[in-house]
């Protein structure tokens, strides 16, 4: 019963904030856009864990913990993308686990947790709700509900009478109470924002319980204690095995593994950066094309072979010349790579960039640093667990920075400077897929706008820059909405304010009301 009353009170003052936040979030992002309204939460997120774990004040790290967490939201200030929230809610759940001791060490590890964490959140609530009521149940739970409502009374009800004179005394408070239409406030409960309120309140309780899903560990014993006796023997699997992987078989796999990779980087040192002439009917974007993605791949698959041939304490991991030869590969494939980099770099300055070539380009540089990764832990001798944390914190590091980047910006500015209407060679610029990519693009279709202004080339482009100036209307009525500034949208103001109009031969260009 003692343990029930203590731990009661946790529950109901964790509910309250829970309901506190679906408020708020209701006010926030209920048929609102997202903006700043996202850093705006998750701030009110961490205050509420830490107003839930008060003794996390006692740890002297709380102030480090917390200026961590801030610099992992910064990038909701910049937009509010999916990556800046997914970023966003993994620092949310690596904190509450933190202030309560269940954070474990090395980046792999808490990866794990956080990946369990998002697996468990949805059913926390009704976990903690469904063992809330048996132990109620257990330890008679009706006479501490009925405590429960009955604290409430006296507030209550003696809160409605001071509302009431202060109604009767201040006409004010009197207007304000005459705005309450009941009628009204019944017609915003809806299906949707029920499920709305029930969504948010799945998720902020469990940052507010934080808790990691327990798995009870099986113990096989054996069936028959006369097995012991009798003397081991290794299997012909494992003899197999020995063969086929052992280190023999990994020493003749390396030596024909950089043979065929030094082959391949020399016809990419030969075509891609020497300059022969490719034969005859293939270009080189053809020939940049087609080896990008599949190099890629194979890289990936030489990651594995290493990781897998040399575990640490293997009998190949320890021998020199193996060693050697490994770390002759893992270069090879760095090269291998860079050679994918620069394949991709030339069928974009063929064929203009995209998101997809942009995330190529990024996911090329994550595999170049994971292989260097690798020689790192065969170098010093680390564990797998080891390499696993490095590669991870350099993605995160990757996806951090990537949340500041504005790439459809970036996207628009590349294929407007190398299009074929700004320097005269390349492709036609496709206008219609920059305006597909938002109000990012806007600065790159004016100057386009202005190009074709100068050349009095606008018959092709009428159309299209009467729609620039509907969606600049459209995206200034949005960002009227306080609850949609970002910092990457008030610089893009900014722009479109002190920006002088461009007027196309034949279409005059509306000017949106400022």
């Amino acid at each position: 019963m003692t343990v029930l009353l203590t731990s009661a009170p946790s529950y109901c003052s964790r509910f309250g904030v829970a309901l506190l936040l679906v408020a708020i979030a209701d006010f926030l992002f209920y048929g609102q856009p997202a903006g700043i309204t996202v850093l705006l939460f998750a701030i009110l997120i961490a205050a509420a864990v830490v107003a839930v774990h008060p003794a996390a004040f006692n740890d002297g790290k709380v102030w480090l913990k917390s200026a961590a967490l801030l610099v992992a939201l910064l990038p909701l200030a910049e937009a509010a993308s999916p990556l800046s929230v997914s970023i966003a809610l993994a620092a949310l759940v690596a904190f509450a686990l933190s202030l309560s001791g269940r954070l474990r060490h090395r980046m792999a590890r808490i990866a794990g947790q956080i990946a369990l964490f998002g697996l468990a959140a949805p059913v926390r609530f009704l976990g903690d709700f469904l063992q809330w009521r048996r132990a109620a149940r257990r330890f008679g739970g009706h006479r501490i509900r009925l405590a429960a409502i009955a604290v409430w009374v006296m507030p209550l009800t003696l809160g409605a009478v001071f509302v009431a004179l202060f109604g009767a005394a201040n006409p004010v408070i009197e207007y304000w109470l005459s705005l309450i239409d009941l009628i009204r406030l019944l017609d915003l409960i809806q299906l949707t924002r029920i499920a709305f309120w029930l969504f948010v309140l799945a998720g902020v309780w469990a940052f507010l319980r934080p808790r990691l899903p327990r798995f009870r560990r099986r113990i096989s014993r054996p069936n028959h204690l006369l097995a012991d006796a009798q003397p081991a023997t290794k299997p012909d699997r494992h003899v197999v095995e020995d063969i086929v992987f052992g280190k023999a078989a990994i020493l003749r796999a390396l030596i024909v593994f950089n043979m065929l990779f030094a082959m391949q980087s020399g016809l990419d040192a030969t075509y891609l950066w020497g300059g022969v002439a490719l034969p005859d009917g293939l270009s080189y974007a053809a020939y940049a094309h087609r080896g990008a993605y599949p190099l890629l791949v194979t890289a990936l698959l030489a990651a594995g072979f290493v990781l897998a041939a040399l575990r640490p304490g293997s009998e190949a991991s320890a021998d020199p010349l193996i060693r050697r030869l490994v770390y002759a590969w893992v270069a090879q494939n760095i090269m291998l790579v860079v050679s994918s980099i620069l394949r991709l770099d030339l069928y974009v300055g063929i064929y203009a960039l995209t998101y997809w070539r942009v995330a190529a380009f990024a996911w090329m540089g994550l595999v170049a640093a994971g292989l260097a990764l690798i020689i790192a832990r065969i170098a010093l001798g680390k564990s797998n667990e080891w390499l696993l944390s490095a590669n991870l914190l350099t993605l995160s590091l990757a996806l951090y920075a990537c949340c500041f980047i504005n790439f459809a910006a970036l996207i628009a500015n590349y294929n407007v400077d190398h299009s074929l209407e700004m320097t005269g060679q390349g492709i036609p610029l496709d206008a219609w897929y920059l305006r597909s990519l938002g109000p990012g693009a806007f600065p790159a279709l004016d100057r386009f706008f202005d190009r074709q202004r100068k050349t009095a080339d606008a018959g092709a482009v009428g159309e299209l820059a009467r729609l620039r100036g509907v969606d600049e209307g459209w995206y200034r009525s949005l960002q009227e909405n306080w609850r949609s500034w970002s910092f990457r949208d008030w610089r893009l103001l900014r722009y479109l304010d002190s920006r002088r109009p461009i007027i196309v031969p034949g279409v005059a260009e509306p000017v949106p009301d400022r």
